[in-house]
């Protein structure tokens, strides 16, 4: 745990972070002119997709664009949250359309929202006051699988053993 919450180790595949170079991440955003200059930036086509997001252990959020690994987004590095955003301007003003935590890389647990909130508001962007879509992941304790839990059915697809109700998939976690 980091002093801001749970820090999240990438868990994915080796060989999508051995492609990740430093300085390669996504687009760090730390204030609301930050975000203005960002999203201003952003093709038409990319702003109806939702977009890849991570927010770092010291708390900054980072965007990419959707088809964009998480693990690149940040760097290579541990981060507090992952998953995928999107955005709405209403009356001028972009704010939070969705947001989840849909990370098979870092597989965050539905626990890091505060930390994904925090980040939003420090940019000063209207957000849900939640994940609109939250993701249960869990490691198989037999096969050492990751898995989805999908209608609160805590067992895996692969073996079909029992999964553990809490979050376990990072085992040196």
């Amino acid at each position: 745990m980091s002093a801001r919450g749970r820090s999240y180790r990438y868990v994915g595949p080796v060989e999508l972070k051995a492609v990740v170079r430093p300085g390669n991440g996504g687009c760090r955003i730390s204030s609301a002119a930050e975000f203005g200059d960002w999203i201003a930036g952003q093709a038409a086509a990319e702003l109806a997709e939702p977009f890849t997001f991570v927010v770092g252990v010291g708390g900054a959020l980072r965007l990419a664009p959707r088809r964009s690994e998480h693990v690149a987004c940040a760097g290579g590095a541990m981060v507090l949250s992952a998953g995928e955003i999107t955005f709405v301007c209403e009356a001028d003003r972009w704010a939070v359309g969705e947001v989840s935590n849909q990370s098979t890389g870092y597989c965050p647990d539905i626990g890091s929202w505060p930390e994904v909130a925090r980040a939003l508001d420090d940019v000063g962007l209207e957000r849900p006051s939640g994940f609109t879509h939250r993701v249960v992941f869990r490691r198989c304790p037999g096969c050492q699988e990751r898995n989805i839990v999908r209608e609160d059915d805590f067992v895996c697809v692969f073996c079909g053993s029992d999964l553990p109700e809490r979050w376990n998939v990072d085992p040196t976690a």
